[in-house]
């Protein structure tokens, strides 16, 4: 019963939305149709279509580079990128959660972290295609804005300043999602705008081109006058009376994980906070992807007064590097937000626990956390987050360690982050540009306090 169960399970998404998600709780769909709007965020799915469970621990995926895996199962394992069935999963527990959203931002990387020669464009676009069907088969009348990311290119990271056989491809293959406008430019640079809801601009930005491996364009001031375009875009925005939401892959700001490391190159980092610095007030958030952990950031202004809400969405491929102390658990997120004037209110954060999906051979995606509520704020906007971030630096923070465990998704609640880790994580959620991220951590290193606001 219980094989019949599992391949009944694997034969498409209408018995997946039936019968194998797990249940949600009447209270907590409630909430999610009460009063206001409501989108899903999907980033860093990357499929490996090699994942099979094999007596060889080598030899499961081909992400794993070799390295044994430790617990494969059908959901997929720590030392891998996701299988089918684990994305089959997340947008089935999607389309059973809430039948009512908006649309979808997806925030890039489909392919599998897999060497070079294992892939071509033929195959980068293969498996985009594949990823943007199987979205369009579980969510044929709802609204996808994608945002190419780093691995969304072969060879990965070096995304081109000019039309190419991938952007032409994306271009085409998203066709029924985006205006002709939007268009144009995806398959010139990879980047796009589009008018989604009366008086609400979404900016998909292609920042692979500031990220520090791209060969192509690093002695470039404005690769692919996206700057510009950016400037311009923002600028037409604001005399329209419209607000916005930036989408990219790549995200802005420090790494919360590496001390001193910005995602992108640190000039184009700086440009970009001054462009986003000088837009706030019709910025409404911020969405990236790319880390594969879940993390905010809050954009002050020149006086430190914060501006706007950014986030980064955690991935839905569980995959770590052999070196790494922890991983994720795959997972999906729902924003809700005022169909007035766009501006955030929540989250909802959803997740798989990928130890016991395995073992029970079934799917049981979960709340993990609504942000109002475990942080005890009103909502997500950025003075909200501020004064959530400012509690993190007291010692023994509690308010930080819970902020931490979500940061793996919950993968494991015992691991502490401390000391200079704690110092990296506080200064990246406030400190975006050179000047006051070094600061901050100058700061830090002294004993300091390392995360109050420069006078």
């Amino acid at each position: 019963m219980e094989l019949l169960l599992l391949l009944l399970c694997l034969s498409g998404p209408l018995f997946y939305q039936l019968v194998c998600s797990a249940p949600i709780k009447e209270s907590i769909r409630e909430r999610h149709l009460q009063g206001g709007s409501k989108f899903w965020h999907l980033s860093d799915l990357h499929f490996d279509p090699t994942y099979h469970v094999n007596k060889d621990p080598t030899k499961v995926c081909f992400s794993s580079k070799g390295v044994p895996v430790t617990d494969p199962g059908l959901f997929g394992d720590f030392m891998c990128d996701s299988p089918y069935q684990l994305i089959q999963s997340a947008f089935s527990h999607m389309k059973h959660v809430d039948q009512q959203p908006d649309f979808i931002i997806w925030t890039g990387d489909s392919p599998p972290h897999v060497p070079v020669d294992e892939l071509s464009t033929e195959a980068v676009i293969s498996v985009i295609s594949n990823m943007t069907h199987t979205l369009r088969q579980f969510f044929p009348e709802l609204p996808v804005y994608p945002a190419l990311g780093n691995h969304d290119y072969w060879p990965q990271d070096q995304l081109p300043v000019k039309t190419s056989t991938i952007y032409q491809a994306v271009a085409k293959l998203w066709t029924p999602w985006l205006s002709p406008e939007a268009l144009a430019t995806l398959q010139e640079g990879g980047f796009y705008s589009q008018l989604i809801k009366p008086g609400l601009r979404l900016v998909s930005l292609n920042t692979n081109l500031y990220y520090t491996p791209n060969k192509v364009t690093e002695n470039m001031t404005d690769p692919a006058g996206q700057f510009k375009w950016l400037q311009d875009t923002l600028e037409l925005s604001k005399q329209s009376m419209e607000k916005v939401y930036v989408i990219a892959h790549v995200p802005i700001g420090y790494l919360p994980y590496a001390k001193n490391t910005t995602a992108m190159r640190e000039h184009h980092n700086e440009k970009l906070v001054d462009i986003f610095r000088s837009y706030s007030d019709i910025i409404q958030g911020h969405f990236y992807g790319h880390t594969h952990r879940d993390s905010m950031m809050v954009l002050l202004d020149r006086q430190g007064m914060p501006v706007n809400s950014i986030f980064v969405a955690p991935a839905v491929t569980p995959i770590k590097s052999p070196l790494e102390q922890y991983s994720n658990n795959p997972a999906v997120r729902m924003y809700l937000y005022n169909p007035q004037d766009y501006s955030l209110q929540d989250l909802w954060q959803y997740y798989l626990n990928l130890t016991e999906a395995n073992k029970k051979e079934m799917p049981i995606w979960s709340l993990e956390y609504i942000m109002t509520e475990a942080f005890g704020i009103k909502d997500i906007q950025p003075q909200s987050l501020h004064e959530l971030a400012l509690t993190f630096e007291v010692p023994q923070s509690k308010a930080f360690q819970k902020y931490f465990t979500y940061f793996m998704v919950s993968y494991n609640e015992t691991i502490t982050c401390e000391d200079d880790c704690k110092m990296v994580q506080v200064c990246s959620v406030h400190f975006l540009d050179r000047e006051s991220y070094s600061w901050c951590i100058k700061k830090g290193s002294t004993g300091g306090h390392h995360f109050r606001v420069k006078n």
